[in-house]
């Protein structure tokens, strides 16, 4: 058989990354997505040439799948699509050098064993993570197939697809190749893929109950703000009053918490100084209608800042006129009626709009402020839940980007949390896969964690997420609304929830191991002494 063109090849799996991608309905089309580009390394192929057509399959999945940040951040869309399919080439190419030198079958374990590490690494906070197409990702839309990733984590479905497309491509080799037609091989593949599914819908199908546990009553606010308009200055007032009468013709004596979306409280120039908020004119309206409603507590986003003696952070920033110092934060709070009870500061923050590393800091001019700033966002270390007032919640706060990282997430379950609440402003994006992909995303943390989520977005699109990653409840994209429903909290701990990705890190290990092996190796060629 002819040596097949690399070009189509590698065309040919980044369409089929992308065809299986959400919101598209053939996720099936992941499990054979990467035969092509195996098919090409194996026909032989010098180590530059197979990094440039790896690097064409991994551009044409991402831009066909995250096309649309560009309508948030031009920068930032040029900086993800092009960084993000160079680093998805390191685990081809480390594959690409094992398989030449030390077989086939520590070659395609290598693969599987690189992948999963590089997602680990990727998943962490070191400036340039985006985990968006973390491949578990892609059955988001199939809840129903994945419940047993309240063990593995997406780190599980990341593995299923790699080892199900290694197979597949093993089997299709021998058949075209050696004309074997190896039974058993298919017959295990096969069985690879139905039986989670088949296991995962038997679990699924069982309707979701809590008996005589409690359940409170939560109003989740959708105010529809155009997020361009958002920002501009004399907006707040008629934006707040919206907040609170979207709210008001929802809540009654049984509400215990309102939600309102990422940053929902912008006040003037910095934000809304947290240490001294009821002082802030602008939030005269909210303080009434707190009191007006003693019995609830409010969870709501806000930009705001700390004022310091000294500069205790690298992201503080000195004032032009005084011998002080700020932070700025993206914020989640709880209020009540004595004001600030409890405030959470994102720690996931979104590489060029609100953080870049220390050495891309000289590329901030060319970064536009959408929803964040370029001189950077201060986090937080610890991962406290947020602890309502009215004895009903200890909350875990996603702040938007925030809800696509699942071990990260699971820290809050880890120390009591048993809701949680993701506020997010996907408007940037327009109406594109954007939003609806991040709604997703989010029913992948429900089923990590065994928690309800609940969710508030500025444009949409809102909901309520069961812990089987079920959508019970949700609100159209591009309106205004309100969603009343009641929700117990689960403080249960999953295995995922309870150890974190123990899948990634098994991966990680065995990775330094294998690449010890084969240095050891290769100086023991060089040295002769093998």
């Amino acid at each position: 058989m002819k040596k097949l063109h690399p070009a189509p090849l590698s065309a040919l799996t980044g369409l089929l990354l992308y065809a299986a991608w959400p919101e598209s309905p053939l996720t099936f089309l992941i499990f054979v997505a990467f035969i092509p580009l195996l098919w090409l390394e194996r026909q032989g192929i010098r180590r530059a040439r197979f990094f440039g057509w790896t690097y064409l399959s991994m551009l044409i999945w991402n831009i066909g799948a995250t096309w649309w940040i560009w309508n948030a951040s031009v920068p930032g869309a040029l900086g993800a699509l092009l960084l993000n399919s160079l680093l998805m080439c390191v685990p081809w190419l480390g594959f690409h050098l094992i398989r030449t030198r030390m077989g086939n079958n520590f070659g395609y374990a290598s693969l599987i064993l690189f992948w999963l590490s590089f997602e680990y690494f990727h998943l962490q906070n070191w400036g340039l993570s985006w985990p968006w197409l973390t491949l578990g990702n892609v059955f988001a839309t199939h809840p129903d197939w994945i419940s047993w990733y309240q063990v593995t984590g997406t780190s599980g479905g990341s593995f299923w697809i790699l080892l199900v497309n290694v197979l597949l491509f093993q089997w299709l080799w021998q058949l075209t190749k050696h004309h074997t037609f190896r039974r058993v091989t298919l017959a295990v593949t096969v069985a690879l893929v139905m039986l989670p599914i088949f296991l995962s819908w038997l679990t699924t199908s069982i309707p979701f109950k809590l008996l005589k546990v409690r359940k409170y009553q939560i109003v989740i606010v959708q105010p529809n703000i155009d997020p361009y308009e958002k920002v501009e200055t004399g907006t707040f007032e008629s934006q707040l009053q919206k907040l609170i009468r979207l709210s008001d013709s929802a809540i009654d004596y049984n509400t215990a918490v309102v939600i309102w979306p990422e940053t929902a409280l912008i006040g003037e120039n910095l934000g809304i100084e947290e240490d001294h908020i009821k002082e802030n004119r602008l939030l005269k309206p909210l303080w009434g209608f707190l009191r007006r409603h003693p019995h609830i507590n409010l969870f709501t986003g806000m930009e705001s800042f700390r004022i310091f003696d000294v500069r205790h952070s690298p992201t503080a920033i000195r004032f032009v006129d005084a011998d002080k110092y700020f932070e700025s934060y993206n914020a989640a709070a709880i209020l009540d009626t004595g004001g600030l009870v409890q405030s959470y500061h994102k720690s996931r923050l979104v590489p060029g709009v609100e953080t870049l590393p220390f050495f891309l800091r000289f590329m901030a001019p060319l970064f536009e402020k959408f929803g964040g700033t370029t001189a950077g966002y201060t986090g937080q270390d610890d991962r406290n839940p947020l602890i309502t007032t009215n004895s009903t919640f200890k909350i875990t706060p996603a702040v938007c980007y925030e809800s696509i990282y699942g071990e990260f997430l699971s820290e809050f379950s880890r120390n009591r949390a048993d809701l949680i609440t993701i506020i997010t402003n996907d408007g940037w994006w327009g109406n594109t896969p954007g939003h609806l992909q991040h709604r997703d995303y989010a029913r992948l943390r429900a089923i990590e964690t065994g928690h309800w989520v609940v969710r508030s977005a500025n444009t949409g699109i809102s909901c309520v997420i069961d812990p089987h990653g079920r959508i019970t409840q949700s609100l159209p994209w591009d309106t205004d609304g309100v969603i009343k429903t009641s929700v117990p909290p689960t403080p249960e701990l999953t295995f995922y929830a309870r150890y974190g990705d123990c899948l990634s890190k098994l991966a990680a290990a065995l990775t330094i191991l294998l690449l010890m092996w084969h240095l050891s190796t290769a100086i023991k060629r060089r040295t002769g002494r093998v």
